[in-house]
């Protein structure tokens, strides 16, 4: 089954009547997934509303019931790898078991001088995060004191308590599409390879090697969850998605060259399907537009049902009615609150 949701780039504004709103939407319209990003600002300015990722998180594993989410990803340099596992395993109990632990070596140098973060070259980050993955899986599988002792951490009959309620706990998800360092630290540690603004004919070549590398560890692809996250831009009409390419400023080259899925619901459903016969499980479709909940209800109604399992019933209009009423309810309730709220962001993206 091809599974779809969103990701919401949560340093472009995200706050909690955003949040809010993106959650119920999400649940009520019937998207697989919600994931964000854990960053505290953007490369680049302006400023803007982040929440931090942890909390948010625990929000959601206790103000919905079916969708799951996770980080996409946490930098290991923001927190000590112990201390993101503890968080996750609580969330993900929280939850029922909805929780995917995304982890990454990090990327955003402007975030961390901001903030006061070291931020090391990129070689000392991923021996950082080779650490991390591997203390993690040794304190979820083990139920007893395990000891570590690192180039940069080190832990010392250390035991994560309570035990996780699922079996090994959160899965782990790598992110990224690096051919020498990516995937095979994904195939090594990772319950779930995301790739990352790919085109289809790379990813192919991509997921080829994966295999190769799993196979190399002895795992099988069914060890393994294949994902991919990627932007999105879908309007109904053709004149109301040429007038949105426009008034966004995306280039034609980012339109056709194949990383972005772009268009109306046939073209939209044909990229994805293109995309899942080539092997991509789950979609996180990178929604960049956290205000307008209109679009995002659509694209769930006119796209998600085609690849719905047979025995699922179309998104339910009246219900996905109410979502819509009541996160309109909620724009107005924080606009009249805090009116100095920008309106979601309109970036031209580099990647």
């Amino acid at each position: 089954m091809t599974q779809i949701g969103i990701m919401i780039e949560g340093q472009d504004g995200l706050n909690w009547p955003r949040w809010k709103a993106l959650l119920q939407t999400a649940e009520d319209c019937g998207y697989q997934c919600i994931f964000r990003s854990d960053h505290f600002s953007n490369a680049s300015g302006p400023e803007k509303d982040s929440l931090e990722m942890w909390i948010s998180l625990a929000y959601a594993a206790s103000h919905t019931k079916t969708i799951e989410f996770g980080p996409l990803v946490a930098p290991v340099t923001f927190r000590h790898p112990t201390m993101n596992l503890r968080y996750a395993a609580a969330i993900d109990d929280l939850s029922g078991g909805r929780l995917v632990l995304g982890l990454g070596a990090g990327w955003n140098a402007y975030e961390h001088r901001k903030f006061g973060i070291p931020f090391h070259d990129f070689p000392t980050r991923y021996r950082m995060l080779e650490e991390a993955l591997q203390l993690t899986r040794s304190l979820l599988r083990s139920d007893g004191p395990v000891n570590y002792d690192g180039e940069f951490y080190h832990l010392n009959e250390a035991i994560l308590l309570p035990r996780p309620a699922r079996q090994n706990g959160p899965p782990i998800l790598i992110g990224g599409n690096g051919p020498k360092k990516t995937l095979p630290l994904a195939a090594e540690f990772a319950d779930e390879w995301n790739a990352v603004y790919i085109d289809l004919a790379t990813y192919k070549e991509r997921r080829a090697l994966m295999s190769e590398y799993l196979e190399e560890r002895g795992r099988s692809e069914a060890d393994m969850k294949f994902s991919l996250m990627t932007r999105v831009v879908y309007r109904p009409t053709q004149a109301g998605l040429e007038a949105y390419l426009h008034e966004s400023g995306i280039s034609d080259e980012a339109r056709h060259g194949g990383a972005m899925i772009v268009g109306t619901a046939n073209e939209v459903i044909d990229q994805i399907a293109a995309r899942a016969e080539a092997g991509v499980q789950r979609f996180m479709l990178q929604w960049m537009e956290m205000d307008d909940l209109d679009n995002l209800e659509l694209l769930a109604r006119d796209v998600l049902p085609q690849f719905a399992p047979k025995s699922l019933k179309p998104l339910d209009k009246p219900r996905a009615q109410k979502s819509r009423r009541r996160a309109r309810g909620q724009k107005t309730q924080r606009m009249r609150q805090a009116p100095n709220i920008p309106k979601a962001p309109k970036v031209r993206r580099k990647r």
